[in-house]
């Protein structure tokens, strides 16, 4: 994976207030993130919206007052009238608080069933935040009806575009979601794997059908490429146990969102490679495998 080279300039030190030791933390295709003591400064991309950035900070705040204090949400930026975003030397800049864990391992059930369960407490304390419309589309959003155009031919599926366009046509209940719930957005306690300490990483939220959130997930923890379909079953069971707000899910159509994260995820990689991104040999591997998934899925 190569991750982004984003040094915590001095003026981003100033805007933020943070003085000390800054430890550089893991990640960042786009952003950075660096730990100062009891704070963590990300820096976004050059191309990263202000007021797109503030919408998704406001879903993290509502996601934390609405009932789920594992969500990690930001804090003001000093000076600036309560607003958790600043704009330094091109890129937004928001301050968050540290909290202390571990990674959660995509590959142990005990952390995929906490997971699943976190994400219904999560969508339960969403499900009544009202929020303005988003300023930007997500890349999740776009395709949900049917009528995106792919220009890698490995991603044109008529079928799949049917489904979601019926999908999108029953109206589902919608709130605000994740947008990008996966084990690499979420700690775990160093001593327990089962317990989830922090959601992180609010810069995908968007508004849809919480199905769409949980077909996404039960694939990101199902090994990413949904080699064995029982895993997603697992997740998206256990979700519906712990009193999620999506609806029960068939197979069809836990499939078919599951093709829709696959699907959303190549022609970002593929848009990513046209801005110029280097890939390195775990990248390609982990699109190869992805596109696969993909095909392998069809029903």
């Amino acid at each position: 994976m190569v991750f982004v080279e984003v040094p915590l300039m001095a003026a981003v030190r100033e805007a933020t207030g943070v003085t000390g030791f800054a430890e550089r933390l893991y990640g960042g295709e786009e952003s950075a993130a660096w730990r100062v003591g009891a704070h963590v400064v990300r820096i976004g991309a050059y191309d990263k919206d202000t007021a797109e950035t503030e919408w998704c900070h406001r879903v993290a705040v509502a996601a934390r007052t609405g009932g789920c204090p594992e969500a990690v949400a930001p804090l003001p930026i000093p000076g600036r009238d309560g607003a958790t975003v600043v704009r330094v030397e091109g890129r937004t800049v928001s301050l968050w608080p540290y909290v202390d864990g571990v990674w959660a391992d995509g590959d142990d059930p005990r952390s995929a069933t906490a997971a699943a369960r976190m994400l219904a407490r999560l969508h339960r304390a969403l499900a009544g935040a009202r929020l303005p419309p988003r300023p930007r589309r997500n890349f999740l959003e776009a395709g949900l009806a049917g009528d995106e155009a792919y220009d890698d031919p490995r991603l044109h599926d008529p079928q799949l575009d049917t489904w979601l366009a019926g999908f999108t046509a029953r109206a589902l209940p919608r709130h605000a979601l994740h947008g990008d719930y996966h084990h690499g957005n979420l700690l775990v306690d160093r001593g327990d794997p089962a317990r989830i300490v922090a959601v992180l990483d609010w810069d995908e939220s968007f508004v849809a059908p919480p199905e769409v959130e949980v077909g996404g997930a039960a694939l990101e923890f199902a090994d990413e490429f949904c080699e064995n379909p029982a895993d997603a079953r697992r997740f998206a069971d256990a979700y519906r146990e712990a009193g999620g707000t999506a609806e029960a899910l068939d197979e069809e159509a836990l499939t078919q969102l599951m093709r829709h994260r696959l699907r959303r995820g190549g022609a970002y990689f593929a848009l990513a490679v046209a801005r110029g991104v280097r890939h390195d040999e775990e990248d390609l591997e982990y699109h190869r495998r992805r596109m696969e998934a993909f095909a392998r899925l069809r029903p």
